[in-house]
C-alpha cells in the first residue's frame, strides 16, 4: 500500500516556520521592523556601529532610546503634564537643531 504524500507547504508557511525556529526572543520583548531607509542613513548606522564596536541593531536601539529620553525631557519642559502626553502620543515637539 502506498503511503500518502505529505502536503507541500506554501512559501508563506515555510517562512512562518523559519521565523518560529530562528527568530526567537528569550524575553518576548522583540518586535520586527521591516522598512527601507535612506542609503546615507544606512551607511551612517554601519559606521557608528563599527566605531562603537556594537551591532547595527544595538546601535539603532541606543540611538532610539537616547532620542526617547530627550523627547521626554522636552515634553516635561513644555508642559507640566508633558511626559504623560508624550506617552499618550498627544503632544507635538520641535525637532532639536544641533549646530557647532
Amino acid at each position: 500500500m502506498a503511503q500518502p504524500q505529505p502536503q507541500r507547504k506554501s512559501n508563506a508557511q515555510r517562512q512562518a516556520d523559519y521565523r518560529a525556529r530562528h527568530l526567537k526572543d528569550e524575553n518576548g520583548q522583540l518586535e520586527r521592523l521591516s522598512l527601507l531607509v535612506d542609503f546615507h542613513a544606512k551607511r551612517a548606522m554601519e559606521r557608528l556601529a563599527c566605531c562603537y564596536g556594537v551591532t547595527q541593531r544595538t546601535m539603532l536601539e541606543r540611538l532610539l532610546m537616547q532620542a526617547n529620553q530627550l523627547a521626554q525631557e522636552q515634553a516635561a519642559q513644555q508642559d507640566p503634564d508633558g511626559q504623560s502626553a508624550y506617552f499618550d502620543k498627544q503632544i507635538s515637539l520641535l525637532w532639536p537643531v544641533v549646530t557647532r
